[in-house]
């Protein structure tokens, strides 16, 4: 069913012609889902219209970007005048209104994700108190951007503690992986990362890691991996089409190994490295070329 085209929308404390609320593709919204809404009921009386429990709906409005970090410049008492506002200019009723608040197109720079310059250099993160989508809620083996507003709360809540970012545990307690990528441990010469029913991505990169480290000798186990383990492991990484190899030097403020890049993480960086940046050949045929006259690097 088409929705009804009104004149003007309300937005950002003005009310704009319908055709000219547009969002960019690149916003933040767009691509991880990162929105909080309202519905509300505005009804037809003999002689006016009413909108049923205005206050109420834009209280929950508020309440809900705010368990999500998302800082609003409007008050509950301007969001209800934003929706009598554009009820009235439009003389529409009864109708349906819809308050978002959503993220936008800002400055997301790309960049060495969670921080790193060199394969010597690790990340410090920390263990969520959010857990990662259970089973038969959202399908962690898809990649949608519904499944990243919780990896919103995992990446905020470790940033505003001072960490880069945050390793969830799955339903059940163990290991799951980042908010945005997988997760691997060792421990006596061994690779460990969880299985994907640990509520985890099948990441290209994972894989890509996996099939290195074996290529390279390192025997890589997927299995349940308890919490504990991160404290007593080796070594640790995260892997991530973003994040690429990423080693981690400390979790919850303890030092993973020696604190420092280890030797089968640094191995597993140098091969990956030399592979996608085409200094060695293309054995696996990971690569689609592009036809280009002069390389641009963005």
């Amino acid at each position: 069913m088409a929705i009804p085209k009104t004149e003007k929308i309300w937005h950002n404390g003005k009310l704009i012609n319908w055709d000219d609320a547009k969002l960019h593709v690149m916003s933040h919204v767009v691509n991880y889902g990162s929105s909080v809404f309202e519905g509300v009921r505005c009804y037809k009386h003999p002689q006016s219209a009413g909108i049923f429990r205005a206050q109420e709906h834009a209280e929950r409005l508020l309440h809900s970007a705010k368990v999500y970090r998302m800082e609003v410049p409007f008050t509950e008492d301007e969001i209800v005048q934003a929706m009598v506002d554009v009820v009235a200019h439009n003389g529409v009723y009864p109708c349906y209104i819809r308050p978002i608040i959503l993220r936008g197109y800002g400055n997301y720079a790309w960049g060495k994700y969670l921080g790193h310059d060199s394969p010597e250099e690790g990340c410090d993160v920390c263990v969520s108190s959010w857990t990662r989508i259970a089973p038969n809620t959202l399908p962690a083996m898809a990649k949608s951007g519904a499944n990243y507003m919780n990896s919103q709360l995992i990446k905020m809540e470790a940033m505003i503690n001072g960490y880069v970012e945050g390793i969830a545990l799955d339903v059940n307690g163990y290991v799951s992986e980042g908010s945005g990528e997988n997760l691997f441990v060792v421990r006596k010469g061994t690779v460990f990362t969880a299985p994907l029913g640990n509520s985890v991505l099948p990441g290209i990169t994972r894989a890509t890691a996996i099939e290195l480290l074996r290529e390279l000798g390192v025997p890589v186990v997927e299995q349940m991996i308890p919490r504990e383990m991160l404290y007593i492991a080796d070594e640790a990484f995260f892997t991530g089409t973003a994040a690429e190899i990423t080693p981690i030097r400390t979790v919850d403020k303890i030092a993973v190994g020696e604190g420092k890049t280890g030797p089968i993480t640094r191995a597993l960086h140098k091969e990956f490295f030399s592979i996608v940046e085409g200094r060695v050949p293309d054995r696996h045929g990971w690569f689609t070329q592009v036809p280009v006259k002069q390389a641009v690097t963005v």
